[in-house]
């Protein structure tokens, strides 16, 4: 009996073996997914584009480990958050090999980490920077988002204080912030793994409306409403990693990513719903649908969508006069597209008058870059970050 036991056990186990070889072997065959990754060369790089012929890509500065956002100060300046945690500046194109000292200890994970960074719209008199970042819990593994605002001496944030922070959780997302010609800031939150983006009692997954001194704005819409949190302006985002100012009309616009398709760019109204994760024109990342339909009464639609997903990623509508045949284009980052990383580019979309699509363009996509985000800098150039180990500031400019 117990050799046959002993038969038993030792058959199941070659039964269990040859399972695993196999499910080795089928892996083995499988086709490694994306574009291998391919190091940003010195530059400079030339392009034709479909309406802005011939421009110019330099590479600024590089060996920035996955920088997150770009801010212009004066006199050449540039602030650049690293998602990890440090803040880097930038002299005249000349990358600081010290940190700025002062940065809030930051809890980078997932989508979470340092985020966007502003400087006030009167940065010349007061030096005051804003920023975003996950700011760890007492807890293993909880954070919550928080907006700080900071002075700039040159060389390290002082008098760092915390504006807002949102409650406590598990999860962590990204965040954008934009100072409305009005004065207020709006800050974008995620809820890409739960239904909080539904919950007017949670400030995740949400555009939030706030008074520069971290203060409620007493029209916002949500003020007055039991269990709801004030900061709320709108509700119903995933993961929200792009945001702008329109800089004529000064319309919101805010840019989420979809979970496998789906990626939205919205006109941010007080009040509206914008459908997270109860409507949704992506799949989830098996294949099934998101929701039986991709929209529903009370939902606001997209003004523009990616089927599929370019990731994007940091956002502006061009204003300057650099380039004359962009001027009102949206150009946004793009981590990777349809899933598949190498793919990476910057994303140029022209609206008509009324922000209705007209046409779109991918561009840079021979440099095979991470594109985080996308910035005007005052010399009315275009300034990219790349999401990328060695990550590079770049700056567009006319070729002719």
């Amino acid at each position: 009996m117990q050799a046959a036991l002993d038969w038993g056990e030792m058959s199941l186990t070659k039964v269990a073996l040859f399972v695993a070889l196999a499910a080795l072997a089928v892996a083995q065959q499988q086709p490694v997914i994306g574009i291998p990754p391919q190091p940003l060369g010195p530059g400079p790089f030339v392009f034709d584009t479909a309406e802005q012929h011939k421009i110019r890509v330099t590479v600024l500065a590089r060996g920035i480990p996955h920088p997150w956002s770009l801010t212009f100060l004066t006199n050449g300046e540039i602030l650049v958050t690293e998602h990890g945690g440090q803040l880097r500046i930038l002299r005249n194109g000349v990358l600081d090999p010290t940190p700025v000292a002062g940065v809030p200890k930051v809890l980078a994970y997932r989508s979470g980490g340092l985020l966007d960074i502003v400087a006030h719209p009167k940065y010349a008199e007061n030096h005051l920077v804003f920023f975003t970042y996950t700011k760890p819990g007492e807890k293993q593994g909880e954070s919550a988002i928080a907006l700080a605002r900071a002075k700039f001496d040159g060389k390290a944030l002082t008098e760092v204080t915390d504006l807002f922070r949102g409650e406590w959780s598990p999860n962590a997302s990204g965040s954008r912030i934009a100072f409305s010609p009005d004065g207020y800031i709006y800050m974008t939150t995620g809820a890409p793994f739960d239904d909080n983006s539904q919950n007017l009692g949670s400030v995740y997954g949400k555009v939030l409306r706030l008074r520069e001194d971290g203060s409620v704005p007493p029209d916002n819409p949500y003020v007055n409403r039991p269990g709801a949190r004030p900061e709320v302006f709108s509700f119903g985002h995933r993961d929200q990693l792009g945001l702008t100012i329109h800089p004529v009309t000064g319309a919101v616009i805010s840019e989420e990513h979809g979970p496998n398709g789906g990626d939205e760019v919205n006109l941010i109204l007080p009040g509206r719903n914008y459908g997270w994760p109860i409507s949704s024109f992506g799949r989830t990342y098996p294949g099934p649908r998101q929701s039986e339909a991709p929209w529903r009464e009370g939902i606001e639609q997209p003004l523009l969508l990616w089927i599929p997903s370019i990731a994007p990623s940091g956002m502006v509508f061009y204003s300057g006069d650099r380039f004359p045949n962009w001027k009102g284009n949206l150009f946004t980052g793009s981590s990777r597209e349809g899933e598949i990383p190498g793919t990476g580019h910057l994303e140029r979309v022209v609206f008509n008058d009324k922000l209705e699509e007209l046409r779109r363009e991918s561009l840079l996509i021979d440099l095979h870059q991470r594109i985080r985000d996308v910035r005007q800098g005052p010399d009315g150039l275009l300034y990219l970050i790349t999401d990328e180990n060695d990550g590079a500031v770049l700056r567009i400019e006319p070729a002719q």
